[in-house]
């Protein structure tokens, strides 16, 4: 009798032990204890070489992780220090531990926008992109001067430029340099699809020519309304070899880019670049053209227009002209507006 009271309380004592292991277990494991009451998510970025001891620092310095020993118990039951992979994960208000550390250990990443646009030199991009990745921008700096690198994707150091279309990318956050110039040469095929091609070769232009024309395009007017007509302007002039004279291009040569008044000392460079020197497109972009200017270029305004010149009201639109005469009244405006506004360089 004795001995199956015993038994008996073991069983009960056994019993409850379980319920209490099994319950214990159920909240490491389901209860909320990422950013407990918080309304926001937050981002946790896991470097290349981050160990387990780093991610915990992380967590835990940043208040994330409402009970440390917790998160750090399931986590090593779940080989979290043995999975570590890098990448920019994003973490949800109440969160439990298990769901917190199959994000980590899948290596399903938050992605990051990426945006480029208005660069003149392709030197620029690292420190625009500087800070949003994981990556040196010495490093990225480094990866974009490779000459192999450019003779790979069939540009060289002139025209390099416009493999990169400004926009909007979408990439993760410890993308590679040689992975996100490899990206960049993906979307320029992208871009430059089968009905591109056909519109530049009706042209006559290669992809790589009416990128450089429209950076020109670009550099003359904000207005991009505009760009189908200004593109059409240097079209007749490529066409009836006539120099194109483009100030921007000036400008680029001297890389002085407070020069507002192009003047005739300006023209002289000795530049591949000096359109007033050199006939027919320069050797590259002089910018990043926007994709509303490369669409520009493609969709030019066919018309007889062989100059323009800035409207002296400022607007930032242009007056334009089939004649030498009609342009040099339209050019005096102008000049007479930038003497009265006092711009005399």
């Amino acid at each position: 009798m004795k001995r199956t009271k015993i038994i008996a309380i073991a069983l009960i004592v056994g019993s409850m032990l379980s319920a209490t292991f099994l319950f214990y277990g159920y909240q490491l494991l389901k209860s909320p204890n990422i950013l407990v009451g918080k309304k926001s998510p937050e981002y946790i970025y896991i470097k290349s070489g981050d160990t387990f001891k780093d991610l915990q620092n992380q967590l835990f310095d940043r208040k994330i992780v409402n009970d440390a020993v917790a998160f750090s118990f399931v986590a090593k039951l779940m080989d979290l220090d043995k999975t570590l992979k890098p990448g920019r994960y994003k973490l949800k208000p109440d969160m439990n531990n298990r769901a917190a550390i199959a994000t980590f250990r899948s290596g399903n990443q938050a992605p990051v926008n990426i945006t480029f646009n208005n660069l003149r030199f392709l030197k620029d991009l690292p420190a625009k992109l500087a800070g949003k990745l994981e990556m040196d921008s010495a490093a990225l700096a480094e990866a974009i001067n490779d000459d192999s690198i450019m003779l790979e994707y069939g540009f060289d150091s002139l025209n390099y430029k416009s493999m990169f279309i400004p926009n909007t990318y979408t990439v993760f956050w410890d993308i590679s340099p040689k992975e996100l110039l490899q990206r960049m040469n993906y979307e320029y095929k992208r871009f430059w699809n089968d009905s591109r091609l056909a519109k530049a070769d009706s042209l006559e232009l290669t992809a790589q020519q009416v990128s450089t024309l429209a950076s020109i395009v670009y550099a003359e007017s904000k207005k991009s309304d505009e760009y189908p007509r200004i593109a059409g302007v240097y079209y007749n002039r490529l066409k009836r070899g006539i120099k194109l004279d483009a100030d921007p291009t000036l400008v680029y040569a001297w890389q002085d880019f407070t020069i507002k008044r192009v003047l005739n000392k300006h023209k002289v460079i000795d530049s591949p670049f000096n359109t007033y020197k050199n006939a027919g497109l320069p050797p590259g972009p002089i910018n990043m053209p926007s994709i509303k200017a490369i669409d520009g270029v493609l969709n030019l305004e066919h018309h007889k227009y062989l100059y323009f010149c800035a409207s002296e009201d400022f607007s930032g639109y242009h007056n334009f002209a089939r004649t030498l005469t009609e342009h040099n009244r339209n050019a005096a405006k102008f000049q007479r507006a930038l003497n009265k506004a006092r711009i005399y360089k």
